[in-house]
């Protein structure tokens, strides 16, 4: 099964995607990661002006099957989160790209070592059952 790996985006290894829009960073997590959690039933999000350095926990994701900790794939302050998602995380599973970003961030410089998308692609084919 092949998984919906935009080329404009950068991947971590964890899962999050990063898309630049102006001075900022958009990050949610990925279609393989929306896929393997399943239906999600809950979600925890860091509040606006968090400043987070690149790996750090930024919340928590959980599915009917599993509970995931959410890592930054790059520093900086978080100037928005996805209020939507507080009372239906819906959009992470059908649109894990568009409706269903997580947070908002004015980057710091600083990010974890990030793939593009067909090295994450083949990152998520290593872990695929």
């Amino acid at each position: 099964m092949s998984h919906n790996v935009p080329a404009e985006l950068r991947y971590s290894t964890s899962d999050e995607w990063v898309r630049t829009e102006g001075e900022e960073l958009v990050i949610g997590v990925s279609d393989f990661a929306q896929d393997q959690l399943g239906d999600i039933v809950y979600l925890e999000l860091p509040k606006v002006g968090t400043v987070l350095a690149p790996g750090d926990s930024f919340g928590v994701i959980e599915s009917v099957k599993a509970s995931s900790d959410l890592y930054a794939p790059v520093g900086g302050e978080v100037v928005a989160v996805n209020g939507n998602l507080e009372t239906s995380q819906e959009a992470i599973n059908q649109d894990p790209y568009g409706a269903g970003w997580l947070i908002r961030v004015r980057p710091s410089g600083a990010e974890e070592e990030l793939l593009d998308a067909a090295g994450y692609a083949a990152h998520c084919e290593g872990r695929a059952h």
